[in-house]
Order: C-alpha cells, then sequence, then structure tokens
C-alpha cells in the first residue's frame, strides 16, 4: 500500500511517482474530421458513446535532456503506447535542421502496442554569439496520427 512505508508506519508525505510511469496524454491538436467510407458507422452501444477511439499517450510526456556538452551526440527512447481500441498509423514531423534533433522509429500501425521513438541530439550552438555558456534549446516534435497532432516538448541546454 503506498499510505504506508516499509516499516508499516503511516507516511508523513505522498509517494510520487517516477515521470516514466506517469504517462500521460500530450498536448494536442485535432485534425478535421474526414469522412471515412469504409470504417463506417459504430453502432455497439458500449463504443458508440466513446470518442477517443485511437488515441496515444507518451512516455514521458516531455523530455528534458538537461546540460549537454557542445559538439556531442545524446539519445534517449521515448515510449508511445495505443491505448484506444482501434489501430492507428503514425508519423513524426523531422525537426528543423538548427535545433540539431533528429526522431528515427519503424512507421506502421499500432494495434494495442507500443511503438519506441529515439529521440537524438547534437549539441550545438548557433549564432556564434557569447550567450555567457549556455544556449537553451526547445522545440515540441510533432507526431501526426489519424485522428490528432501530438506535441512533444524537448528541451536542453547546452553548454
Amino acid at each position: 500500500s503506498l499510505m504506508v512505508d516499509v516499516t508499516g508506519q503511516t507516511r508523513k508525505e505522498k509517494v510520487i511517482l517516477p515521470s516514466s510511469l506517469r504517462g500521460a496524454k500530450p498536448s494536442t491538436i485535432p485534425n478535421k474530421k474526414i469522412e471515412d467510407p469504409v470504417s463506417g458507422k459504430v453502432s455497439t452501444s458500449s463504443l458508440a458513446t466513446r470518442q477517443d477511439l485511437s488515441s496515444f499517450h507518451l512516455i514521458p510526456p516531455t523530455l528534458t535532456f538537461g546540460v549537454l556538452k557542445e559538439g556531442c551526440t545524446y539519445a534517449t527512447t521515448v515510449i508511445m503506447k495505443n491505448v484506444g481500441v482501434n489501430f492507428s498509423r503514425f508519423r513524426v514531423k523531422q525537426p528543423p535542421l538548427h535545433t540539431g534533433l533528429r526522431v528515427m522509429y519503424t512507421p506502421g500501425p499500432v494495434a494495442g502496442l507500443q511503438v519506441e521513438l529515439e529521440i537524438e541530439i547534437f549539441a550545438m550552438v548557433i549564432g556564434g554569439k557569447d550567450t555567457g555558456g549556455l544556449e537553451e534549446v526547445s522545440h515540441d516534435i510533432e507526431i501526426l496520427t489519424e485522428t490528432e497532432t501530438l506535441l512533444l516538448p524537448v528541451k536542453a541546454n547546452i553548454l
């Protein structure tokens, strides 16, 4: 139980789950509804009231690389989990080159499973002006699905 600690005593503070376990629905932009003549209308009463038949969660919902050394390449993995009942396809809009970000993934349908997105960043300072040692990189990676556009915020400080 989360109410007691290892010794059986009641906890004084709340247990905070790590961000890797707190999968959450990311910031989304809904796509315009396009009539799909193949899928038809859902008439099952348990599914007819549900709006998000295909939905994704990102684990972690935001990505913070921390302080990076200029000229080095860093990578981490984000899990994109399909929490809807339908399989859904997606693609990632690659970030601009000046951000140093690149997303590597295997495109295709995600049917009740999860997909790993490898986010790679090449730490580089842009502009050539002295910013006092740190330059902040911040960009939202766009993941385009059939029903919505997911935004994965990525932040890093380059030393």
